[in-house]
């Protein structure tokens, strides 16, 4: 197992240098330059010397590659372009936002869409396989920025002055208390530094930073403000896992080990959860993991919709901006995410299949 993952740990290294050589080519490669992008258009030639001297962008693309690979490996992704401030800092303040939406979607997702999936199986060609494959095909074929304007619009406008009226946009409610974690236990910490950034960082992932204060108003505010658009965003991989989960049980329950303990006269519920779900976890935990690093990646008409600054709204706006640090910090966080949740997916199956050896 240790030389597995010190196996994955060295091969994910090139996947991720060529990630950030890409990244680093195109977005450096694609017309517009950052100079007009922030400038304006009616910016003088001499203005942009200035500015790409100012920034380092007048040198040779090889040399500035090789500045920012030796700048990335002690931890410094440079500066963003547009805002004048380290992307590390950005990173702190916007990823926070992302990670607890896409989770959110990711936990709507399981609880609605496996046990619609496992009583879609157990019901094969009845009524309510009928209507939850209907309604999985639905929520695969809806635009994220429709749905999420249509939940708005009936839950927001509609509804509102009402019990289930949900705020459309934000984290909180303006005015909240929202002291970090940190604060309130009167931790003493350093001024700079990793530890400083991961402490701001938990603290920033509002439902988390609740429960550590006991601030039981900010939980039920984030909680509200989040349902919206973690429904939004989790819809399609809801409506993937709900097919998947009934595909996976549709075939797991037609062996010969499910029908010899329904013989045995076991409840139908010992055979259907212990017998056959257990057997039909591995391509579900293939596709929740695929789902996820999708959710992270994939959040940016969600943020905008729902007035979020994540990591998905402030890369799209970066790329528009042609905001180089911004846009190759924040790719390769997202490969880093991709790849660590595609080697706790292949860990996972040895623990679910005693079969599967981790050589």
């Amino acid at each position: 197992m240790v030389q597995y993952l010190i196996r994955r740990f060295f091969a994910a290294i090139p996947v991720l240098f060529g990630i950030l050589l890409v990244t680093f080519i195109i977005a450096r490669v694609i017309p517009g330059d950052p100079c007009r992008a922030i400038l304006g258009e009616k910016a003088t030639a001499e203005t942009c010397e200035r500015f790409n001297k100012a920034k380092g962008l007048d040198k040779p693309i090889y040399e500035q590659f090789t500045i920012y690979i030796s700048e990335v490996l002690t931890g410094n992704f440079g500066d963003s372009i547009r805002f004048g401030i380290p992307v590390t800092r950005l990173l702190v303040e916007r990823l926070p936002t992302t990670v607890e939406l896409s989770f959110a979607a990711l936990f709507v997702s399981i609880v609605i869409g496996i046990p619609l999936g496992v009583i879609s199986a157990v019901r094969h060609n009845s009524w309510v396989d009928v209507v939850t494959m209907v309604w999985a095909n639905t929520g695969v074929s809806m635009p994220v920025f429709w749905l999420g304007l249509m939940l708005a619009y009936v839950f927001s406008l509609k509804l509102k002055g009402t019990a289930f009226w949900l705020p459309p946009s934000g984290r909180t409610s303006a005015g909240l208390s929202n002291d970090p974690f940190y604060e309130a236990w009167e931790l003493v910490l350093p001024e700079t530094g990793v530890f400083l950034a991961f402490l701001q960082f938990v603290s920033r992932l509002n439902i988390l930073n609740a429960l550590l204060t006991s601030n039981w108003e900010l939980l039920k505010d984030a909680i509200k403000h989040l349902i919206l658009p973690a429904a939004a965003l989790g819809t399609i991989p809801m409506a993937l896992i709900a097919r998947m989960t009934r595909s996976a049980m549709l075939d797991v329950l037609g062996q010969d080990y499910v029908r010899t303990a329904r013989a045995k006269g076991l409840r139908q519920r010992v055979v259907v959860m212990k017998h056959a779900f257990r057997n039909a976890l591995l391509p579900l935990v293939t596709i929740i993991g695929l789902s996820l690093g999708s959710l992270l990646g994939g959040a940016v008409l969600t943020e905008t919709i729902f007035s979020l600054s994540g990591l998905g709204r402030t890369l799209f706006e970066a790329i528009t901006a042609r905001d180089y640090g911004i846009v190759q910090a924040f790719t390769v966080v997202i490969a880093i995410f991709f790849v660590v949740i595609n080697l706790l997916v292949d860990l996972s199956y040895a623990y679910l299949d005693p079969r599967i050896r981790l050589d």
